[in-house]
């Protein structure tokens, strides 16, 4: 595609119009020959410090916000390279599924789209669900590695699904993804909202930005006309809605507090939920085969997305009866001989452990264990709030490591037990398990939290192969093999 078909005229000098682009980064290292370059500022460096490689590996076009001299191929400045970088995806990648709908808030996101990944399906549209655990379509699922990807990784993903026949795609929209331009360009039909609470203030500067941020869904990324759908139990909440209302779109509230979708009652069984709602005034109670109160509210945020589609009511109740959970989201990996369960969760937020710990307990009769962690490189005032929250909730409790980046995984230890000084401190995240397997017994419930579907444990710049699950499968095996 030559550059005077991807920018408008006014943006580059006339003799450049004919070069032709033949593919998009900001990664340097996939530069390839004929490939625009965006050079776009980060949060530790610079992307112009890689032009020179770049140019090196043959880019034939540099898009960045400093001006850069000595260079024989055009160079595109502009103050907010990462929005122009979106737009160019947009027009390089034209094609997107007809429907597109983006789920943001703090916790809940992964497990909203999945849900009505499942609902679309079952009324037979060609669905899918792009976010923290990948592409999913039917059972079949590709590893991205992000919430948002990049721009131009995200409007290949919807060039390529809108090209193989999907036309419904639920997707989250994450803080980050969302403040850096990522998903401008993307034609969404539906936004909502879960929930807003302590997450990334390494990144943001205070709570405020982090709303904000999140709030770009439905100011900016909604296409006129479009719908909003939002959990209004919280303040933040009703403040995402009254937003979205100003804007025009047609506003779906939901929640026990939700005019349209109302929540009656919740009540737990040993692996599932009886759930009583009204949508639009008419009553519906079902068993919907989830565990956790903020599953149900994830769940019944992808139900009233899907009525708003038109999708009939008895197509989305069935659904609902027979969800499949999230992997790494109250994903339970086994169980003791006692029938004791073991129970992996992403839950990395002071808000996301309570949630969980909350969610076990009225499923269990005996002590709830917990193991986990906080990440390195990460909003610090985090960590003694969790062993606080852990303390406050869990029977027993064993701090490990998760991720530590590189900080000193003995200093962000001593930070969580500040909150829970009475814990079991284990450095060993596989012998953390295996100390909460071991501890087992009749009644009791292992909660091991903070990493969920993730398959590697990040220390000193280096990714060591680490799966929560198997090494809890590997803990219950250890253990049936010594009552053997």
């Amino acid at each position: 595609m030559k550059l005077s078909e991807l920018m408008p005229e006014d943006a580059f000098a006339p003799e450049d119009g004919a070069v032709e682009v033949r593919g998009l980064t900001l990664d340097s290292r996939r530069v390839e020959p004929g490939f625009l370059f965006a050079a776009l500022p980060g949060v530790k460096t610079h992307g112009r410090d890689f032009i020179p490689q770049a140019v090196a590996q043959g880019a034939a076009v540099i898009l960045t916000d400093i001006a850069v001299e000595g260079l024989d191929i055009p160079v595109l400045v502009t103050d907010e390279p990462a929005a122009v970088l979106a737009e160019l995806a947009a027009r390089f990648y034209p094609r997107q599924p007809e429907h597109v709908v983006a789920v943001t808030g703090t916790n809940g996101k992964s497990s909203t789209v999945e849900f009505l990944r499942q609902v679309w399906s079952a009324a037979g549209r060609d669905a899918a669900c792009l976010g923290t655990l990948g592409v999913t379509r039917g059972t079949a699922r590709e590893v991205t590695g992000y919430t948002t990807p990049d721009a131009v990784a995200l409007h290949r993903a919807l060039d390529a699904l809108a090209s193989d026949g999907v036309t419904h795609l639920a997707m989250e929209a994450s803080s980050h993804g969302l403040k850096q331009h990522r998903m401008d360009g993307v034609a969404v039909s539906v936004g909502a909202f879960t929930n807003l609470t302590q997450d990334h203030l390494d990144y943001h500067p205070d709570f405020a930005d982090y709303f904000v941020s999140k709030e770009l869904l439905f100011s900016e990324r909604v296409a006129e006309g479009g719908r909003a759908v939002v959990n209004v139990d919280s303040e933040w909440g009703r403040r995402m809605a009254e937003t979205a209302r100003q804007r025009g779109l047609d506003t779906v509230t939901i929640g026990w507090r939700g005019e349209d979708l109302s929540i009656r009652e919740i009540t737990p069984r040993p692996a599932s939920q009886d759930v009583s709602f009204a949508w639009k005034g008419a009553e519906h109670s079902l068993e919907i085969p989830l565990v956790g109160e903020f599953q149900i509210l994830n769940a019944l945020c992808a139900a009233a997305i899907a009525l708003g589609d038109g999708v009939e009511t008895e197509t989305v109740l069935a659904t609902l009866r027979q969800l499949e959970g999230v992997p790494g989201r109250l994903e339970k990996v086994g169980e003791t001989r006692e029938a004791a369960p073991v129970l992996v969760d992403y839950a990395h937020t002071p808000d996301g452990l309570d949630k969980l710990l909350r969610a076990a307990r009225p499923h269990t009769q005996g002590r709830v264990i917990v193991v986990f962690g906080c990440g390195g490189d990460r909003d610090p005032s985090k960590r003694q709030k969790m062993g606080a929250i852990a303390a406050s909730q869990a029977d027993h409790i064993i701090v490990t490591d998760d991720n530590p980046r590189s900080e000193d995984p003995a200093a962000i230890r001593a930070a969580v037990l500040k909150g829970c000084p009475e814990a079991e401190e284990i450095a060993d995240r596989s012998a953390a398990i295996r100390r909460g397997v071991s501890m087992l017994g009749e009644g009791d419930c292992l909660l091991i939290a903070g990493k969920g579907h993730e398959t590697g444990q990040i220390v000193n710049g280096t990714t060591l192969p680490f799966d929560d699950r198997e090494e809890a499968r590997k803990a219950l095996g250890e253990r049936e093999a010594a009552h053997v």
